[in-house]
């Protein structure tokens, strides 16, 4: 068969073949060759969308969840529905003790500053904060560093701002490292800028020292958001659960009440984006290889075509001896030949697709993807789709080939 195969004659017979009706064959690559071209695009544009989300998750602890006091919506235990929750450092403590899964709890204050420099000015959302969320939800800083134990220690008025901040209130290019911005009456240094990553909500631009805010907006024992992450062998759905169950029999919200509480998890958005991501590659993978059926069906017909027309040229080398094993085989390798042409072409086009997206939708900041590509062991794995189709219908039209006795073959006209 190998022999066969790098035979001189072979492929100038299968080339002549194609040749006698060029638009023909052309029309019958087009379905492998569009089928390919999907399956490669598509695959390689949800790979650079899987990039992208895992860029924006690479620096985030997925197993945490994010709580927040809410208001009641149900009447409990003498209380009246529409009562403002405010958690505090004390049920921080608590959930760490009690809940079973927990590895870190991590309290924060929420912030509505004004901030001036020169004569520029502009409010933000901000957060007071301890060292460690820089470890949980790693800062992609542009300058400087992130707030530290001897700020949260000593009280420190610095500041951590995002780009964004720093766009308003400062030059371009000025390094803001160690200067002053003033807000709440007071001048804050500088120690760090850092580039904003959003999954909803509002966005956060500033960062200060949780004692910091606690002490220069009098919040005492109070806290307005919490993180919790839990440890990777436990079910951060299930430590939503508890840690929510804790919370109600500490503030009196009833068991069924879900607006006394308010936040949202982390690692069950995560899980909804991979879910999302699972049924786009199969979604994929499913129109691809319908697409290629549906071609390679289309490349059976021609050949089914193209049997009936060389009726006498299959009779006359039947004629001369060649057994019906040789003229199945030479149907087939054609079949074989115009879908692996088709696709090679598909692969190409759908590589040059990917650059050209790559090109448009990857780059900058704000890309919607990354990198765009297929893996070769997936480009193989088409090819060998194809030749697979390929060979099965081509099976077709060769026992077609074969059904026509010699005698009747020679008679057609």
């Amino acid at each position: 068969m190998i022999k066969f195969l790098l035979e001189k004659d072979t492929w100038q017979e299968v080339f002549d073949s194609l040749s006698k009706n060029k638009l023909r064959s052309i029309l019958t690559m087009v379905g492998v060759w569009w089928g390919i071209l999907l399956l490669i695009s598509l695959l390689g544009s949800s790979r650079g969308i899987e990039n992208n989300f895992n860029r924006m998750f690479e620096n985030y602890a997925t197993n945490s969840l994010f709580l927040s006091g809410g208001n009641t919506s149900m009447p409990f235990k003498g209380y009246q529905e529409g009562r403002k929750i405010k958690l505090n450092l004390d049920d921080a403590k608590k959930i760490k003790e009690n809940v079973e899964g927990v590895e870190y709890v991590l309290p924060s204050h929420q912030l509505q500053i004004t901030l001036s420099r020169k004569s520029l000015s502009a409010s933000f959302i901000g957060k007071g904060e301890f060292p460690f969320n820089d470890v949980l939800a790693k800062k992609d800083l542009l300058w400087g560093r992130y707030i530290n134990q001897t700020d949260i220690d000593e009280h420190k008025k610095v500041i951590v701002i995002s780009e964004d901040v720093y766009k308003q209130l400062f030059e371009k290019d000025e390094n803001p490292i160690g200067k002053i911005v003033y807000g709440e009456n007071l001048g804050f240094t500088v120690i760090g800028v850092y580039k904003v990553v959003n999954f909803g909500g509002p966005q956060i631009d500033v960062d200060i020292p949780f004692t910091t805010s606690q002490q220069i907006f009098g919040r005492g024992n109070t806290i307005d958001w919490m993180t919790i992450t839990g440890y990777e062998n436990f079910d951060i759905n299930q430590i939503d659960a508890d840690v929510k169950l804790l919370l109600k029999n500490i503030h009196s919200i009833h068991p069924d009440d879900n607006r006394g509480l308010f936040g949202f998890n982390l690692g069950d958005r995560f899980d909804q984006i991979t879910g999302f991501l699972t049924g786009m590659q199969f979604l994929t993978w499913f129109v691809g290889i319908a697409t290629l059926i549906a071609g390679v069906f289309a490349i059976g017909g021609i050949l089914l075509i193209s049997v009936k027309e060389r009726t006498k040229e299959i009779g006359v080398r039947r004629a001369l001896g060649a057994t019906p094993f040789l003229i199945k085989r030479q149907i087939i390798i054609e079949s074989i030949a115009i879908s692996l042409i088709a696709g090679f072409l598909g692969i190409i086009s759908g590589g040059l697709i990917l650059m050209l997206v790559n090109k448009t939708l990857g780059i900058g900041e704000d890309a919607f993807m990354r990198n765009p590509s297929v893996s070769i062991a997936i480009v193989f794995f088409a090819l060998l789709i194809v030749i697979t189709l390929g060979t099965l219908i081509g099976l077709i039209p060769a026992f077609k080939a074969t059904s026509v006795k010699p005698i009747d073959a020679l008679r057609e006209e």
